[in-house]
C-alpha cells in the first residue's frame, strides 16, 4: 500500500510500530516493449493505478484512446508449455536509495515475501543485468536512472538520455558522459526521443525488428496461458511486484478500435498494424493460405510505401464536424429508404436465392443439396423449392445469438457460410454454399447483422457488402504482372508468412506468390495498406476472441472460455468449436465470489458460473467490464475518458 495521502497520519493508514516502511521514489523507469516489438525506457508513476499509468504512457507516445491498451508480463515458451504464470524478471534491481537499512530490508522480505532492493550500492555504479549480451552501453545519470541500448534500436548520433530527464542532464557518448558538456555542445528539440526512437519511428517501425520474446502457442490451452500475465488495471505497479527497470509489454487488450483516423492516428494505426502482423506471424490466429498471401502483400506494400515521401494528411481538405454529421445523417436516412425500395419505410428488405445446404454429421458422407432460402428480418427460412415458399418451411432459424464464420476458397470458387445455431443440446452446425462472390457478400452481410440483432434495413448493410467484396478482391489471383521486380524486392518469407506455410513451400515459391498477390494492392498508400491489413485482420473468424481455461460449476473437466467483443463463448478445448454463446446485450449482471474465485454471469436465458484455471478471475472480470465500457463510447469526438466508470466496470472490489 502506498502512503500517498500527505494529509493523513500513519495512524490513519493503520501503520503500527512494528511495521516496516520502504522510502522509495514514486517515479521509476520501466522497460516497455511496444506492439511493434521496439523497446522504450519510460519514467512512470509506480504509485498510481495501472490504468492511469497506461494513460500516461499513451499520452507521451502520442496514442489516442488508451483505454484499449494495457500492460502484460512477457510470457516465455516455458511458461505457456508448463502452465506457469509468467514471472517478471528484473533487469536491474532497485538501487540503495530505496533501502537505508540492510536488516530492515531482510525483515521486509521475510514479512512480505517480495523481492527487496540490493542495499548499500553507491550511485553511478554498474548493476546486475538480466543478460550482458543485451547490454551494449550503460551509464547512470545523477538521478540514478539507467540508459540501455538494445540491438536493433540504434541511438541517433551517439546521443543517450533517460526519458523524462531535462536537457541539462542529457549525455553524449563523445563527451565522456558529462551532463554539462551535453547541454553546452548540443541543442535538442522538443520531439519525442525514447531510446533513440524518434516520434516518426513509432509511426514507421523497423522492417524486421528483433523477434526475441515472440512466443508461438501450439494449441488453445497455450493461447489461454498467455493471458495470465495481464496486470490488474485497478492496482498499482509496485503492488503487483513490478520493480524498477522490469520489462513489460504494452499491447492492445480490448480489440475495439474506436475512431481510427489517419489524420490523427498515424502512430496508433502503425502499432495496431504491427500487433496484427506479429499475431499472424506468431500463429495466434488461424487464416487460410490465400488470406496469408493477402496479408503478406499488404505488408509488402506498407514497407515499400514507407520508403517514399508521404502526403501531408493535415494539408488535405477534410470535411469538418458539421459536414461529417450531415453525411452520417444522410447515410442513416438512405438506410431507412433502402428498406422498402418502393417508398414504404416500414418494409424490411428480403433475400431469396437457391443455396446449397448441408448439415454435417460424424461418420456420414453427405453432399450439398440445393434449396430455396429466404432471408427476412433476422430469420432464415428453408424451402424445398421456390414454388413452395408459401408453404411451411423445412427450417426456420433466428440468427440472433448465432455464430457466423466464412468458409471461402477463392481459387477453388468456394463461397461458404458456416452457421453455429444454439440449441438445448448445444451448438448445431449448418453450412450454406453460394454460387459466386456477389451472392456470398449479400448473404454474409445479412447474417453478420442478424447475429447482432440488426436487419438488412440497417444503414450499415451496403457498406458491409462492399467491405466483404473488397476483402475478396484482395485475395483474388492477380490479373496483371507483378508490380514489383522480383530481383529488386528483398522478400524474406519468414518476415511475411506464418511458419506453417514455410514448411509447405520453397522460399522462391512463397516470394513469387507474395509478389503476385501484391499486384492487387500496389496502388494503396501507406495508411491505406495498414488500414486494409487491420480490416482484414478484423474479418478473421478468430479475431477478438481471448481464451481462458475454466471449469464450469458442476463440471470436473477443464473447458475453454472465449471472451469476444460482444459475447462469451463456451468452446471445445481441443479444437475450439463453439458449444454455446451468450451475448453481452442479454447480460443482467456479473459478480465474483472473491473467496473461492468463482465468477457468476447472469443472462436473460441462463446463469453461468465458473472459475478460471489459467489466470486470476479478476483478469476475466476486467475483460468483460472493459468490453462493455468500450461499447459505451459515443461518437462525440470531444468526450473525455471516464476513468471512474472504467474502474466501476472492471475494478471488482475497487
Amino acid at each position: 500500500m502506498w502512503l500517498s495521502r500527505t494529509r493523513s497520519t500513519l495512524d490513519q493508514y493503520g501503520v503500527q510500530a512494528d511495521a516496516v516502511l520502504h522510502f522509495t521514489p514514486m517515479h521509476k523507469v520501466l522497460h516497455i516493449q511496444l506492439p511493434d516489438l521496439q523497446y522504450v525506457d519510460m519514467r512512470v508513476d509506480f504509485s498510481v493505478k495501472v490504468f492511469a499509468t497506461v494513460v500516461s504512457i499513451s499520452k507521451e507516445l502520442g496514442i489516442r484512446h488508451p483505454e484499449e491498451l494495457s500492460l502484460l508480463i512477457p510470457p516465455t515458451a516455458k511458461d505457456i508449455r508448463k502452465g506457469k504464470k509468467p514471472e517478471n524478471k528484473l533487469h536491474v534491481q532497485d538501487t540503495g536509495r530505496d533501502s537505508l537499512n540492510t536488516s530492515a530490508s531482510s525483515q521486509a522480505q521475510n514479512i512480505s515475501g517480495q523481492r527487496t532492493p540490493t542495499p548499500g550500492t553507491p550511485q553511478g555504479t554498474m548493476k546486475a543485468c538480466k543478460s550482458s549480451e543485451h547490454l551494449e552501453y550503460q551509464a547512470a545519470d545523477p538521478l540514478g536512472y539507467w540508459n540501455y541500448k538494445y540491438p536493433g534500436v540504434p541511438y541517433p548520433s551517439g546521443t543517450f538520455r533517460s526519458p523524462g530527464t531535462p536537457a541539462s542532464l542529457q549525455f553524449n557518448a563523445n563527451d565522456g558522459g558529462t551532463p554539462g558538456a551535453a547541454a553546452n555542445n548540443h541543442s535538442f528539440d522538443n520531439s519525442l526521443l525514447l531510446n533513440g526512437i524518434e516520434a516518426n519511428g513509432l509511426a514507421l517501425s523497423p522492417v524486421a525488428p528483433p523477434k526475441e520474446g515472440l512466443v508461438r502457442p501450439r494449441n488453445f490451452v497455450e493461447k489461454a496461458r498467455i493471458n495470465s500475465g495481464w496486470l490488474y488495471s485497478s492496482v498499482s505497479l509496485m503492488e503487483q511486484t513490478i520493480r524498477e527497470s522490469d520489462t513489460l509489454m504494452l499491447r492492445y487488450k480490448f480489440l475495439t478500435f474506436y475512431d481510427l483516423n489517419p489524420k490523427y492516428d498515424s502512430i496508433r494505426i502503425n502499432q495496431i498494424f504491427n500487433q496484427a502482423k506479429w499475431a499472424l506471424l506468431g500463429e495466434e490466429l488461424e487464416c487460410t493460405e490465400e488470406e496469408m498471401m493477402m496479408f503478406a502483400a499488404l505488408q509488402l506494400q506498407a514497407q515499400l510505401q514507407a520508403l517514399l515521401p508521404q502526403p501531408d494528411l493535415n494539408a488535405s481538405k477534410e470535411p469538418d464536424d458539421i459536414d461529417a454529421a450531415l453525411n452520417e445523417l444522410q447515410v442513416s436516412l438512405e438506410g431507412s429508404t433502402l428498406a422498402g425500395r418502393s417508398g414504404d419505410i416500414t418494409a424490411i428488405p428480403e433475400l431469396g436465392d437457391y443455396l446449397r445446404f448441408m448439415k454435417p454429421k460424424k461418420f456420414t458422407l453427405k453432399s450439398f443439396k440445393p434449396y430455396w432460402f429466404v432471408f427476412k428480418d433476422t430469420h432464415i427460412y428453408q424451402y424445398s423449392s421456390k414454388e413452395e415458399a408459401h408453404a411451411m418451411p423445412l427450417m426456420n432459424v433466428n440468427l440472433v445469438g448465432c455464430e457466423v464464420s466464412p468458409d471461402v476458397n477463392i481459387s477453388g470458387l468456394k463461397f461458404g457460410i458456416k452457421l453455429m445455431i444454439p440449441t438445448p443440446e448445444g451448438m448445431t452446425e449448418v453450412w450454406l454454399r453460394c454460387e459466386n462472390e456477389h451472392q456470398y457478400a449479400r448473404w454474409m452481410a445479412a447474417c453478420r447483422l442478424a447475429c447482432k440483432g440488426k436487419t438488412m434495413a440497417d444503414s450499415t448493410y451496403e457498406s458491409e457488402v462492399s467491405s466483404i467484396l473488397a476483402f475478396l478482391s484482395m485475395q483474388a489471383p492477380a490479373q496483371t504482372t507483378a508490380a514489383v521486380n522480383p530481383n529488386q524486392a528483398d522478400i524474406q518469407p519468414e518476415h511475411f508468412v506464418a511458419p506453417r506455410f514455410l514448411k509447405k513451400y520453397k522460399t522462391k515459391q512463397i516470394a513469387q506468390r507474395v509478389l503476385e498477390a501484391h499486384a492487387n494492392v500496389s496502388e494503396l498508400a501507406l495508411h491505406e495498406a495498414k488500414l486494409n491489413y487491420i480490416k482484414a485482420w478484423q474479418a478473421l473468424p478468430e479475431f477478438g476472441i481471448t481464451y481462458f481455461t475454466v471449469k464450469f460449476r458442476g463440471c470436473k473437466k477443464e473447458e475453454l472460455l472465449g471472451i469476444g467483443l460482444n459475447r462469451l463463448i463456451r468452446m471445445d478445448i481441443n479444437n475450439g468449436n463453439s458449444l454455446k454463446t451468450w451475448r453481452y446485450n442479454s447480460m443482467k449482471a456479473w459478480n465474483v465470489n472473491w473467496e473461492v474465485k468463482e465468477m457468476l454471469v447472469q443472462f436473460e436465458e441462463d446463469n453461468v458460473a465458473f472459475y478460471c484455471t489459467c489466470a486470476d478471475c479478476k483478469v476475466v472480470h476486467e475483460y468483460i467490464g472493459g468490453y462493455i465500457f468500450c461499447s459505451m463510447r459515443s461518437k462525440d469526438s470531444n468526450q473525455s475518458l471516464n476513468e471512474e466508470m472504467f474502474h466501476k466496470l472492471t475494478g471488482g472490489w475497487a
